[in-house]
């Protein structure tokens, strides 16, 4: 059977989604078996009608004048994200922030194992323990075809940044999030989502001044 194509849809409706499915986690967590889309709104700090209209996406949800059923919908929204079962994840640069993702315990919650480390001083004494064990990075391509990761977290210098991108894209990774202050430059079908703490804190500098 052919599979059916994947909806587009705009890169901000795919945050929403995010946004979305983790007050519905909350709620299924309290009990809560249905939630008004008004209040689904509400709660993720959206109008009800652009949830409507994210949701349209996929097709139609909810029963008027019972609203959603949270599992229900929290279910679909983690089939959308491909988040229903664990995704693998390397992780490539393990300094001082490399390190603090490895530590993080909420990757597996959400749906991401991390299931190697790479860096080019793998033996390198490091302050933080460090799960999974790290690797060096001749092992890379090995490590992504053989356990079938897609996704890379980029925590290396960006001296460096470009170069491990190429190296991780011509293993097989199509999706990157980037934590090195610069633009990478990948192929059409890669995704890159680039964390830039330094531009986020300028834009609440923005929002904060008097």
């Amino acid at each position: 059977m052919k599979k059916s194509p994947r909806p587009e849809i705009p890169r901000k409706a795919v945050y929403r989604l995010s946004i979305y499915l983790r007050c519905l986690l909350r709620l299924k967590d309290n009990g809560l078996p249905t939630i008004a889309s008004e209040a689904l709104a509400r709660a993720a700090g959206v109008k009800s009608t652009q949830l409507r209209k994210d949701l349209a996406y996929f097709g139609t949800f909810g029963t008027r004048g019972l609203g959603y059923d949270v599992e229900q919908l929290a279910e679909m929204i983690s089939e959308v994200l491909g988040t229903s079962r664990l995704q693998p994840v390397v992780l490539v640069g393990v300094g001082n922030l490399g390190a603090a993702l490895l530590a993080y315990q909420g990757f597996g919650p959400e749906g991401f194992e991390v299931v190697a480390a790479f860096d080019a001083e793998p033996q390198k004494a490091r302050t933080r323990t460090t799960f999974p064990r790290i690797l060096p990075m001749p092992e890379l391509p090995r490590v992504i075809r053989e356990r079938g990761v897609r996704m890379a977290i980029l925590t290396v210098p960006v001296t460096v940044a470009q170069e491990v991108a190429n190296q991780l894209v011509e293993a097989g990774i199509v999706g990157v999030l980037n934590f090195a202050p610069i633009v990478l430059q990948v192929p059409e079908e890669v995704t890159v989502n680039s964390v830039n703490l330094a531009i986020e804190l300028e834009n609440l500098s923005y929002f904060i001044q008097e």
